[in-house]
């Protein structure tokens, strides 16, 4: 198996997941770390065992590194996918790729024009759960799709946002609660139920200070298939330990809701031997606050593993990564359209 030397652009929270996932890999080595402040970059290096740079174009002249993930600033993201790309250097990119589709765009014609891989980073569609829940929808076990519950109600403390200057800004953060937290799950809607028609929404900010952007929003969806479907987004829901996000399914012939990785309900008409396994195995759901809902600390790093193997795979074998440029746009592209139809008093908004 060809190894990977890899450099992470980025040294907070998501950086340590990453660096994580990296170091629990076969084929994949961490090389190096860069970060803007000299002592930020020496402290994630020194934890991490790789070199540390303060200096971007020096990062990138690491030798023999052929890979980069980004973790910086989302609203940076299409200005280091740019420096790495002109670098040659294939690229992992966190969510959401950019903060407007335009920045995408541009970052998915920057890579091909250097000729170098893009893959964003969306965990959730890397748990066994997913498999499972894609698997019976394509398979027809819910029969004609109707209704779609998508919930995010997470909890950001107002510490949380005063932490950072770039926190809840539109410039930097993209938005608020659908952006930053529930995008994940929205991929995971998209992933499951294939695209939107059209959106209308409403939300605002009700429990926090000091933002631009929303801690609640509500939207009405209407797929391309014809089912109906509503997200519910916030950072303003508290719990003490955290709030699962949660995915519920129906159609004429059953109904599957996915709390976070565990299936909560798994009700069928046609019965298969094979349910009672799924249910025994990945059917009780246990709040353990570990998917980040009251604490962007507290991720496990395995679905980041596994959603980077899957792009270093496509790296050796010369074939498209799952969540390639196209893929991890579209969850951006129907935030936007949410934000839009805010913006104008619910108006319905046509994707």
């Amino acid at each position: 198996m060809k190894s990977f030397k890899i450099g992470i652009i980025g040294a907070g929270v998501i950086a340590d997941f990453h660096a994580q996932a990296i170091q629990a890999m076969e084929g994949a080595e961490l090389v190096a770390a860069f970060a803007r402040k000299d002592e930020k970059a020496k402290t994630f290096a020194d934890k991490y065992g790789c070199t540390g740079y303060s200096d971007l174009s020096e990062f990138l002249r690491h030798p023999d590194m052929e890979v980069v993930t980004i973790c910086s600033v989302s609203g940076a993201h299409l200005d280091h996918v740019t420096a790495a790309a002109e670098a040659g250097k294939h690229i992992i990119c966190e969510k959401p790729l950019e903060v407007t589709t335009e920045r995408i765009d541009q970052m998915i014609g920057i890579c091909e024009k250097n000729k170098v891989s893009l893959s964003g980073v969306f965990p959730r569609r890397f748990n066994d759960s997913t498999y499972i829940f894609k698997k019976a929808i394509e398979e027809g076990r819910l029969g004609k799709i109707v209704l779609c519950d998508t919930a995010i109600k997470w909890w950001r403390s107002q510490e949380y946002y005063d932490s950072g200057a770039w926190r809840g800004t539109w410039n930097l953060d993209g938005g608020g609660a659908l952006m930053n937290q529930s995008i994940h799950t929205i991929d995971l809607m998209l992933h499951l139920l294939g695209d939107v028609k059209s959106v209308s929404a409403s939300g605002g900010l009700e429990a926090h200070e000091g933002i631009e952007v929303e801690d609640v929003a509500v939207a009405i969806v209407e797929f391309k298939s014809g089912a109906r479907g509503v997200i519910q987004a916030s950072t303003a829901c508290f719990s003490n330990t955290g709030l699962p996000a949660s995915i519920h399914i129906c159609g004429d012939q059953g109904s599957i809701m996915m709390v976070d990785d565990k299936f909560s309900v798994w009700d069928l008409k046609n019965h298969q031997p094979a349910d009672e396994k799924i249910l025994s195995e990945h059917g009780v759901y246990e709040n353990t606050s570990g998917a980040g809902a009251a604490d962007p600390k507290a991720i496990d790093f395995l679905w980041h593993q596994r959603n980077f193997e899957n792009a270093l795979h496509a790296l050796r074998n010369g074939e498209k990564p799952e969540i390639d440029g196209t893929e991890g746009r579209r969850a951006v592209e129907l935030i936007t359209a949410i934000y839009q139809s805010m913006k104008n008093d619910g108006a319905k908004i046509s994707l």
